[in-house]
């Protein structure tokens, strides 16, 4: 549901401004005006919010100066500071910058007497559905110390998670680039000028040689070309990408994927399972929980089928049982929410569950960049001595008629 910044009038004619949270403006006036207030302006608050933001446009809050914010907040609240108070020190603790404003914008909403998960809501680029959602159980049930703490635990897993991707990957994205540098860099510039002396010498040329010069011209002469592909090959991505349809496919194309394809899952699963795990463990509605679930996992695969799912559990049957009828869940975790459903522990059986399948993906991911290196250094290796022994045939084979 929209969020609502208003500015009314009271029935005494004093000036009172606040957040309210509506279908849309005509019903957000309507709730106003039967609470004996006059609307003046009523704006929807993420526009306001971009508004005010406007400058500072792609800066976004790191995931770990959020876990930060969130467990200091939650050591305030813990030790009985109250809310306006707890986000009002973290403010004036805080460095200039968009978690400065973030904060000072909390503390107007809360200031204005909105509770503190409406003015999360509020922020809808900063405070996921998850978060706004745990933050709102914890406060209706008395345990926004424990809910806050375990949101921490939970984005600082997160950002490790994330740290662990980009490190694996960089070190053979940047040999992927560094090689095919050093490729192009040899095509259009070594090569042309070594192929002036084969040209003069009018001997007959290796096929490799030849097959080498053809595509020196290529990348001198019809880089355009190949730039246009490229260009239209984005293109067109792009307008199919709008399609469901495609998207789905595309999901579905990449746990295909022979090594990909398995990390990817498993990253998937161990984000499903932590998730769903922690709504549940704060107190969110299970139905809730799984909306929520479902937004959060990012492959259409997954998602269409957690669909499914909900409406067999909203139906009355078992989270265990929806799950079990797809392969996309392994055995093992359905056999341990089944076990955690039966003990009354499903909370606890998916975060363990979601902590097993994030170990098995660190050793995953450790084992195929330790074997992908390798084979990338071997490939570099080929390409260069292609060209090496692609120069060099030719030469020798003059030094032959020389002699």
């Amino acid at each position: 549901m929209p969020t609502f910044r208003y500015s009314a009038y009271k029935s005494g004619g004093g000036e009172v401004r606040g957040v309210i949270a509506a279908d849309n403006q005509r019903d957000a006036m309507a709730r106003l005006k039967k609470d004996g207030l006059h609307p003046r302006e009523i704006v929807v608050e993420e526009e306001s919010s971009r508004r005010g933001s406007f400058l500072a446009m792609g800066r976004r809050i790191s995931l770990p100066d959020l876990s930060l914010m969130t467990r200091r907040l939650a050591t305030l609240i813990g030790s009985a500071v109250p809310i306006y108070e707890a986000i009002t020190t973290l403010w004036e603790q805080e460095r200039p910058g968009e978690l400065k404003n973030l904060l000072g914008r909390l503390r107007e909403r809360l200031a204005e007497g909105t509770n503190l998960a409406k003015a999360m809501a509020a922020e809808p680029r900063v405070f996921s559905d998850s978060y706004v959602s745990m933050v709102a159980a914890g406060e209706a049930s008395g345990a926004l110390e424990t809910v806050l703490e375990r949101l921490a635990e939970f984005l600082e897993d997160q950002d490790q998670v994330r740290s662990k991707i980009v490190t694996s990957l960089a070190y053979p994205l940047l040999m992927v680039v560094v090689g095919a540098g050093v490729m192009l860099f040899l095509l259009a510039f070594v090569i042309p000028k070594i192929v002036t002396v084969f040209e003069s010498s009018k001997a007959s040329l290796p096929l490799i040689t030849v097959l080498l010069i053809k595509a020196s011209t290529v990348v001198r002469k019809g880089w355009w070309v190949m730039a246009a592909f490229v260009a239209a090959g984005i293109f067109a991505w792009r307008r199919l990408g709008r399609k469901e349809e495609f998207r789905i496919r595309q999901d579905r194309a990449i746990l295909r994927l022979p090594i990909f394809g398995s990390l990817v899952q498993h990253l998937i699963l161990a984000r499903f399972a932590k998730v769903l795990g922690l709504l549940l463990a704060s107190g969110v509605p299970v139905i809730r929980a799984m909306d929520i679930t479902g937004e959060v996992v990012v492959n259409r695969a997954y998602r269409t089928f957690l669909a499914q799912v909900k409406e067999e559990v909203i139906q009355g049957g078992s989270l265990s049982a929806g799950l079990g009828r797809s392969p996309l869940f392994p055995s093992l975790l359905v056999h341990m929410i089944a076990v955690g459903e039966k003990g009354g522990e499903l909370e606890q059986m998916l975060t363990r569950a979601g902590t097993a399948f994030e170990r098995e993906f660190d050793t995953r991911i450790a084992r195929s960049m330790a074997l992908l290196e390798p084979f990338l250094v071997l490939g570099m290796g080929l390409a260069v001595g292609i060209v090496v022994v692609a120069v060099l045939l030719p030469i020798f084979e003059l030094n032959q008629l020389i002699k």
